[in-house]
């Protein structure tokens, strides 16, 4: 395995930045954030490490020497957007994007591409279910000309008064990832799993390890704190932000043992990329340095 982190945290770093830093920090790969240049519409959100909007030999070239010159890696390009969202322009413009990441990645060489496959979030999951297909059967296919796996991400992006009731992700659960892969049967169509969802959704985060190690391609590694004074006060379909909160790699409740020993049962040899969200770290670009040192040296005792 690879140990790496989302560059989304260090939004104020230019790429060369950020890979130097890693390789001090004793990090072997990023997972570097590709969003169109614009202002951001949410935390996390709106990063570009990689502008891939008019991409060419040229950029192929620039980022190469860079990861060469640093000695670490690109384990997947990301940008994570809601491409089923209910504006179809705003939603055909996120599609075009993602199909530009896919393209850039396989010009690089990296092969993996990490999103959300999106959801409009005032309807179910089986109203929403014809237009996921029709949105990404394209995309897929066009990954599969490209020889590029593209890895959903398995957040129900269920945080904000916007993203009521439903979340603007589907791809949150087994139930759905089973008939995503049914309906979609790519080998080129897989998962970029972070433990801590299933964590605070109540649901055991290591047995779908097992049962989707053909389709986990890329990984993340953030934890979750549950809160279970404040559940107990709101219950399960209150506003999730009531009762967890995103922590580093081992300050929460995601049992990582575990979950390095599922990944290891399978053969697992991607990256696994740390993911800052813990607001307890965020207050400066140094904190958010110390934070990536911190959960590095944690999770070196899994990955040697």
């Amino acid at each position: 395995m690879k140990l790496g982190f989302v560059t989304a945290i260090l939004p104020e770093l230019s790429l060369e930045e950020v890979l130097t830093f890693a390789a001090e920090a004793g990090y072997d790969c990023v997972e570097v954030m590709c969003w169109p240049p614009s202002k951001a519409e949410r935390r996390y959100a709106g990063v570009t490490h990689i502008d891939v909007t008019e991409f060419g030999d040229a950029d192929v070239d620039r980022v190469q020497k860079l990861v060469d010159g640093t000695g670490v890696s690109i384990s997947g390009l990301g940008y994570y957007p809601n491409p089923l969202c209910p504006d179809q322009e705003e939603s055909d413009r996120y599609v075009e994007h993602i199909r530009k990441v896919i393209t850039a990645s396989a010009a690089l060489g990296i092969n993996i591409m990490t999103s959300f496959v999106g959801r409009d979030w005032t309807k179910s999951v089986n109203v929403n279910w014809p237009r996921f297909l029709d949105t990404w059967r394209p995309i897929i296919a066009h990954a599969e000309e490209q020889g590029v796996k593209v890895a959903i991400e398995n957040c129900p992006m269920l945080f904000s008064d916007d993203e009521w009731p439903g979340g603007k992700n589907l791809a949150y659960c087994p139930a759905i990832w089973r008939r995503m892969f049914s309906d979609i049967p790519s080998d080129h169509f897989g998962l970029n799993y972070d433990p801590s969802h299933p964590t605070w959704l109540m649901m055991d985060a290591i047995k779908p390890i097992r049962e989707f190690a053909d389709r986990i391609f890329h990984t993340h590694a953030k934890d979750v704190r549950v809160d279970y004074e404040n559940l107990d006060d709101v219950g399960v379909i209150a506003y999730p932000p009531e009762f967890h909160t995103p922590k580093l790699p081992g300050l929460g409740d995601v049992n990582w043992g575990q979950f390095f020993s599922a990944l290891t049962d399978t053969g697992y040899d991607g990256a696994v990329c740390v993911e800052v969200e813990d607001r307890a770290y965020e207050g400066t670009l140094e904190s958010r340095k110390a934070s990536l040192k911190q959960s590095a040296t944690f999770l070196r005792n899994f990955i040697p």
